[in-house]
């Protein structure tokens, strides 16, 4: 099986999102996702990326990975990169899963359990109380607010008066006043406070028994972020702003995360979900998957959670999968009575719905094998020598030169060059048989 070819789908709404799906010769098509700067995104997977993968074994998706990484990283990896290597990597695992006949949580070793629990983010400033009384009632036993945002505007987080922090908590009071200790309640901090001020009002908070504070202040500094957590009694969770293992290394090892939101479709995809899911459980840290985003992102996470032992809860934007998610995949995200179930399906377990193709502000874009680059690998770097014989290779010694022909035979699986590799070690095999 090889990758025929690429094919990014966009609309106008929501027009941050994108679609990425990797077709195979055999005709099989995993679907990727990603969000934010979706044009931006759409020039990284066909200019940048699909040189690397068209023509190759969709299996070998460690050494995509790789590769992409590390052409991504050599100008600093953050951004429409990433996020294209998130949803790539997100198809690339949907294609083994529907060729395994299994959904991608088996893949990944089975699973842990065949649902967790989901929590709701999104409320209104006024009537929280009666949101929650809702939720509860469609079995749903956590949500997020923020309310705090808005108010960090005119001192730059910097400050915040007494009579605006008692402003801010009222819908967490409305919520404790609705429905008591019923539902957990989470705060989000959008990053906006300076560490005074987040200590502020994580300590006031305390006694509405929130379940995390996420985002009270940017995440740049490890060690900052550690004062706040040994200031508060409140467990501090990092969320999607940090991107793969490397960046929330330090903020787990150090103490200062007890909770880690990663976001499947920004931080490296499946792959680098799973090990970040890994490094969190050998720290006894839960993860509590991020998604405000699209459909697909809730199933690759469902993959997560059911093979993660220290998944912990699942978020998810009810108006969403209650309003465009339908409009855009088939199935639905299995959400049902505040649970989150295993997909079914082979593979990530959803596909765009052919009405897609057919709206009026539908956008596509199509790379095929004739963007392969023989060779190509990390940084750009291109071998020469095995696949152009006038094109010298006075850098290597015959030695080094034999090692590299063995490592661009692997990664060039799938082209056309393979054959002549192959015809070419068969004919010297045979011509030392006959000696």
């Amino acid at each position: 099986m090889k990758i025929s070819n690429i094919e990014t789908v966009r609309v106008s709404d929501p027009a941050d999102a994108i679609w990425v799906r990797v077709h195979t010769d055999t005709g099989l098509i995993g679907l990727g996702e990603t969000w934010y700067a979706s044009r931006t995104v759409e020039s990284a997977v066909h200019d940048h990326f699909a040189p690397l993968i068209v023509g190759r074994d969709p299996f070998a998706i460690e050494r995509h990975w790789l590769n992409m990484f590390r052409l991504s990283d050599h100008a600093g990896y953050g951004g429409a990169e990433l996020r294209a290597i998130s949803a790539i990597d997100m198809a690339l695992w949907d294609i083994k899963g529907q060729a395994a006949g299994v959904p991608v949580y088996e893949l990944l070793g089975g699973a842990v359990r065949k649902k967790i629990r989901v929590y709701a983010t999104g409320g209104p400033f006024e009537g929280c109380g009666d949101l929650a009384k809702e939720l509860i009632e469609d079995g749903i036993v956590a949500m997020k607010i923020g309310p705090t945002i808005p108010v960090a505007t005119p001192s730059e987080g910097q400050y915040l008066a007494p009579i605006e922090l008692d402003h801010v908590l009222k819908p967490f009071r409305d919520i404790r006043d609705a429905v008591g200790g019923d539902i957990k309640i989470a705060n989000d901090g959008h990053g906006k406070w300076a560490l005074p001020v987040a200590i502020q009002i994580a300590k006031e908070m305390e006694n509405l028994d929130i379940m995390w504070q996420e985002d009270l202040m940017p995440l740049l500094n490890p060690h900052s972020l550690r004062q706040l957590q040994e200031a508060t009694t409140t467990p501090v969770c990092i969320s999607e702003r940090l991107l793969t293992r490397w960046q929330l290394r330090e903020f787990i090892e150090n103490g200062a995360a007890q909770i880690v939101m990663p976001d499947l479709i920004w931080t490296g995809g499946i792959t680098e979900t799973h090990r970040i899911a890994v490094l969190a459980s050998a720290h006894q840290v839960p993860v509590a998957p991020h998604d405000a985003t699209g459909p697909v992102n809730i199933f690759a996470c469902a993959q997560i959670c059911m093979n993660s032992p220290n998944a912990m809860i699942m978020e998810h934007v009810r108006p969403y999968l209650y309003g465009w998610y339908g409009e855009m995949v088939d199935p639905l995200p299995p959400i049902e009575n505040g649970w989150l179930h295993a997909p079914e399906n082979p593979g990530i377990g959803t596909r765009l719905r052919p009405e897609v193709f057919d709206r009026p502000d539908v956008e596509t874009r199509v790379t095929g094998v004739d963007a392969m680059i023989p060779g190509m690998s990390d940084e750009g770097w291109v071998g020469v020598g095995l696949y152009d014989p006038n094109i010298s290779t006075d850098n290597f010694s015959a030695a080094m030169w034999s090692d590299m022909e063995n490592i661009f035979e692997f990664r060039a699986q799938g082209s056309r060059f393979d054959e002549q590799v192959d015809t070419e070690t068969d004919e010297a095999q045979n011509t030392g048989d006959s000696k």
